[in-house]
């Protein structure tokens, strides 16, 4: 990481979501920036692209993960939590139990991977409570909260609004607005998941549209910052476009791509 930033020379941050267990990529994504953003979703629960990888298969093997994604692309909710059900009843244990213990897992090596510094936030498969025992120093997390760098004031806003798919960290969409109503004039808006627009809430690959916030949207259009970062839709039909005055990027998916996205000012 560079030195923070001093006088008038320029800043440069990298911007990454959508983890999902990519130590090895995040330990560089710092290298060259003055500070690293992480807009969340560290836990890899299954990967959509390689089975193979992430908490359940690594419980029920990858032809049960196999099953569980055709029955979610299908939006055959009901089937996948009762298929979801019927295999954690074999297991025959506390099921919060074993998940804390996987994501706590992930969680010790992927927070030692954060250079300093970095400012987080959460993604809606992430689970907050843990955050504090994993954070170090050098890492700031950020929900509803802003920070200036480089001379510019960002702002944060973690989670995602509820849904079918009941992931861990799913809030109301009232208590998003506030959140986002907290953080204000900014900058750059820094959210795990985007407006609600359909070209950057729809998964190609996954064939759904995601959740985005209505409440982000008008935000972007009240507020105008300069950018909108978020993540959460991993191949969106489109990466970037412009709201009026703001220029809205999906950052991620960084677990597939190990790049950072740089904004230098």
């Amino acid at each position: 990481m560079a030195s923070t930033p001093a006088g008038n020379r320029r800043t440069r941050v990298h911007v990454v979501s959508d983890v999902h267990g990519n130590v090895r990529d995040l330990a560089r994504a710092g290298e060259g920036a003055d500070a690293l953003i992480c807009l969340g979703d560290l836990v890899l629960f299954l990967d959509y692209a390689d089975h193979s990888r992430g908490i359940f298969p690594d419980l029920f093997g990858v032809e049960n993960a196999d099953r569980i994604v055709a029955l979610r692309t299908a939006r055959r909710f009901e089937e996948a939590r009762e298929f979801g059900r019927s295999l954690w009843a074999g297991i025959g244990t506390d099921r919060a139990a074993v998940i804390e213990k996987a994501v706590r897992k992930q969680y010790a090596e992927l927070f030692a991977a954060f250079p300093t510094p970095t400012y987080a936030t959460y993604g809606n498969v992430d689970m907050p409570p843990l955050w504090p025992e994993y954070a170090g120093p050098g890492t700031t997390v950020l929900d509803g909260e802003r920070v200036e760098i480089g001379g510019w004031t960002f702002g944060f806003v973690g989670g995602g609004l509820r849904t079918p798919m009941r992931t861990p960290y799913e809030i109301s969409d009232e208590e998003y607005a506030a959140k986002i109503e907290a953080v204000g004039e900014v900058d750059v808006l820094c959210t795990h998941i985007p407006p609600e627009v359909p070209e950057l809430v729809y998964d190609t690959v996954a064939r759904r549209f995601e959740r985005g916030s209505r409440a982000l949207l008008d935000a972007i259009r009240r507020t105008r910052p300069r950018y909108a970062l978020f993540g959460h839709v991993h191949q969106p039909l489109v990466r970037r476009m412009r709201i009026g005055a703001t220029e809205c990027v999906n950052v991620g998916h960084f677990a597939g791509s190990g790049r950072p996205w740089a904004l230098e000012w």
